[in-house]
């Protein structure tokens, strides 16, 4: 619907195909250009709610202007509340213009260290086109490679690196993008900050870059009975989180491996918003005990990380009890007085977000 008029949506999910904008602005959807459109809340001009009591809110729907300071900012308040206060029937969403100009690059290094320094140099040298910084493991890039079979990776020569980034640019001027991603390519590979590269020739192969990186989740479902994890942490703790979670589960007797009896822990995400999708696969299916290894233990040390044990899947019911770990009691409390307020019966999406302790009252 967009782009044939020339615009794309300020979001784009691997669920692009099955989710509603709806769903993406009750959860306050991510995604892999967050980098560069920022939070959809951002990009969110107006709303039409309707409350648990019937009544429809007309949140800046009808007035859709990025500048609309009269009262409260009611909108804001709904977009990312997971259907717990109100139901999102109709959006305002401002749509960037579709650039003309996309370059899609995938490089190989060694360590996470040298993700970073791809990030922050790419940030630096890119600037203005630079529109995804993604990465993920090799656990990742050997899950997609199996469970999707027609997919290749042109780095295959390079046996030793533990590590692929994606970066995408996106710009009006392909002459002047590509000298901007010629140059620093020269400047990654002089610093050996990579290993090896390619840039897409076309787009085809573009899609085929993308679809390494996003076809992991889907793949990683496929290999056992996964549990999936969607956190944030500051950038130098960010891989981190990964290695001491395979540490703990090798000490525990585990085996990092993908026969029947092994599992394997993966991590990817976007780098650019330092998101880490870390995701734990059982081959031999559901495991009580992987998982009584895992939780609490892995919130506690996103917490101990200074980061948040959600950074945009939400909190729904599997993180809900967590939350009076990571949430002071007069937050949850104005929390508790917001949903009893929009919602004083609880008939919207019940159990969710919330802790129970704190909502015993509604």
């Amino acid at each position: 619907f967009l782009r044939v008029r020339g615009y794309v949506a300020p979001l784009d999910l691997g669920a692009k195909g099955t989710c509603t904008l709806g769903g993406n602005a009750a959860t306050n959807a991510g995604g892999v250009r967050y980098l560069r459109y920022g939070s959809l809340r951002g990009s969110i001009v107006g709303l039409e709610v309707v409350t648990a009591q019937g009544q429809v809110l007309d949140c800046g729907y009808s007035t859709p202007c990025r500048k609309d300071n009269t009262g409260y900012a009611i909108g804001q308040l709904l977009i990312g509340s997971e259907g717990t206060l109100g139901i999102i029937t109709k959006l305002a969403l401002a749509a960037p213009a579709q650039s003309s100009a996309v370059n899609v690059a995938l490089f190989s290094c060694s360590s996470f260290s040298s993700v970073r320094k791809i990030l922050v140099r790419a940030r630096v040298m890119c600037g203005e086109i630079l529109s995804a910084v993604e990465f993920f493991d090799s656990q990742a890039l050997n899950a997609v490679l199996k469970y999707e079979p027609d997919l290749v990776d042109p780095l295959s020569d390079d046996t030793s690196s533990s590590f692929r980034v994606l970066i995408e640019t996106s710009g009006s001027d392909i002459e002047h993008d590509r000298a901007k991603l010629d140059a620093f390519l020269t400047h990654a590979f002089e610093t050996e900050l990579v290993n090896d590269g390619v840039v897409a020739p076309d787009t085809n192969k573009a899609h085929a870059l993308w679809r390494l990186r996003e076809g992991i989740s889907d793949s990683m479902s496929n290999s056992g009975y996964v549990y999936k994890y969607d956190v944030s942490l500051p950038l130098n703790s960010l891989y981190k989180l990964v290695e001491l979670t395979r540490r703990r589960l090798t000490d525990n007797g585990y085996q990092l491996n993908d026969d029947t009896n092994g599992i394997t822990v993966a991590g990817y995400g976007h780098v650019g918003d330092s998101n880490l999708h870390l995701n734990i696969a059982s081959h031999s299916g559901q495991d009580d005990n992987l998982l009584a290894l895992i939780e609490p233990w892995l919130f506690n040390q996103v917490q101990a990380f200074h980061g948040s044990i959600s950074a945009e899947h939400g909190v729904g019911i599997c993180k809900r009890d967590y939350m009076v770990d990571v949430k002071s009691k007069p937050l949850l409390d104005t929390m508790h007085g917001l949903k009893h307020l929009f919602d004083p019966h609880g008939i919207l999406n019940p159990y969710k977000v919330l802790p129970q302790k704190t909502c015993s009252s509604s």
